[in-house]
């Protein structure tokens, strides 16, 4: 568990209701669209197109976990 609140601090932070939850979600959400625009953006150049794809992908899997973890935690599953 503590190598997850490494990776994952921001999902481990008290929400103290449902608000701050859902703050935390549309902030991640936001992120993510701001980064698939820069990745869509990037990924129309020949050479670093697959790179961008590649890293876009992995941002994406990133922020998905932690938009996950936020909800376990706060629903308690998760300590």
């Amino acid at each position: 568990m503590e190598m997850l609140k490494k990776f994952f601090p921001f999902s481990f932070k008290e929400k103290k209701d449902v608000a701050a939850l859902v703050i935390n979600i549309i902030i991640f959400v936001v992120i993510g669209v701001i980064i698939g625009v820069v990745m869509g953006l990037l990924g129309k150049i020949p050479v670093v197109g697959i790179l961008t794809g590649i890293v876009g992908t992995v941002i994406d899997l990133y922020i998905t976990a932690t938009i996950v973890l936020s909800i376990l935690h706060y629903c308690k599953v998760i300590k």
